[in-house]
């Protein structure tokens, strides 16, 4: 699959009509999957929950826009706060297994 301005539009849109304010397009066929691909379009107001991933880590590389991706220790407190953005030379971060995070636009 080409990702292209095309599928980028269409994922904003729908994220952009979405209650969450957020919506994947997977690559992956099923939840099992060992490696989970996907794009995620994320709007401002995004409602995307602090939560970690205890058997997968978890990239993030930004195509267009900008998003603040958030680590916390497990007593809640914040571990690292950074701002992604391509136009500012910021394109992405690796999240490790079972680190909690967040993601909002």
């Amino acid at each position: 699959m080409l990702i292209d301005d095309k599928v980028l539009d269409d994922l904003t849109r729908r994220a952009q009509n979405s209650p969450r304010r957020c919506k994947n397009l997977n690559f992956h066929e099923s939840l099992e999957d060992k490696c989970h691909r996907f794009l995620n379009a994320v709007e401002p107001g995004a409602d995307i929950p602090i939560h970690r991933h205890p058997e997968k880590e978890e990239s993030f590389v930004v195509l267009r826009g900008k998003i603040r991706i958030t680590t916390y220790n497990d007593d809640g407190t914040i571990f690292e706060d950074l701002v992604l953005s391509p136009t500012e030379g910021r394109y992405g971060v690796n999240v490790e297994k079972n680190v909690w995070h967040t993601v909002e636009a």
